[in-house]
């Protein structure tokens, strides 16, 4: 515990491949501890995380602990399980695999439908060619506009400003 209470909780979640460890790892101010292991399917990469990925940032003076989950629907009792106490989601989508949409959509609503925890939709690969832009995955999601941003997961001011677009969504609520 800090002076400030509680460590905050944020949750990043997604299909496989979407960019949830990359998240974690350029962002958290701790050594991240992953659970990977190697694929016993074929997901299109080698190695995929079993049950979270975990690491740490202070904002403000206030601790804040990342999860990212899973992205298999066979681990989705662990999305549940994240998100119980968490103070918001980005669910993270790869701009250039639409293909992948529909599940993410089906991870958005198996989350949100038991537990209420506020979210954003954050599109990676924003620096690849053919790649969706926010405002088409909203309008693909049914979201509003200022709930989507884009983002490269490895650049650490673009993960910055996602979470802090995540936190101001709290203060100011979608209508």
């Amino acid at each position: 515990m800090t002076a400030f209470g509680p460590p905050l909780k944020l949750v990043i979640s997604g299909p496989v491949g979407a960019g949830k460890t990359t998240f974690v790892q350029t962002i958290s101010e701790t050594p991240v501890v992953a659970t990977e292991a190697e694929a016993s399917e074929d997901i299109g990469k080698q190695y995929t995380t079993v049950a979270f990925d975990f690491g740490t940032l202070r904002l403000d003076g206030q601790d804040v602990h990342l999860y990212g989950t899973p992205g298999q629907d066979r681990f989705n009792f662990m999305w549940e399980v994240l998100c119980e106490g968490a103070l918001g989601l980005v669910l993270l989508v790869a701009g250039n695999r639409p293909q992948d949409f529909t599940h993410a959509r089906n991870m958005l609503d198996f989350i949100t439908s038991r537990i209420p925890v506020p979210f954003l939709v954050g599109v990676t690969r924003q620096d690849q060619a053919a790649v969706w832009q926010p405002e088409d995955v909203a309008l693909y999601f049914g979201l509003p506009e200022r709930q989507v941003v884009g983002l490269n997961a490895t650049h650490p001011d673009e993960v910055r400003q996602t979470l802090a677009t995540l936190l101001e969504l709290q203060l100011v609520p979608l209508h």
